[in-house]
């Protein structure tokens, strides 16, 4: 399959920037799909010591990729203890 693409792009330079862009795009999928399964409060690997981590959250815990306008070293706890 390597051999292939080497070959096309050997014949064809202009493919080049095309699977260079491709194979980025695959990577950063890759990149993000496991940064999702590794430290998203949703998901649960190991059930039976902590069966919802989403609940040990505190409120300045910053989960998501990308937050606007809010700072989470300043928030304060508005929620009650469970």
């Amino acid at each position: 399959m390597l051999r292939h693409i080497l070959g096309q792009a050997k014949k064809h330079p202009s493919l080049i920037p095309l699977f260079v862009f491709i194979g980025a795009g695959g990577g950063g999928v890759a990149l993000y799909l496991l940064r999702l399964a590794l430290f998203n409060p949703d998901v649960c690997w190991d059930k039976k010591s902590n069966p919802e981590p989403w609940n040990k959250l505190g409120p300045n815990d910053q989960y998501k990729f990308y937050s606007v306008n809010v700072d989470y070293s300043k928030l304060k706890k508005e929620r009650p203890d469970f």
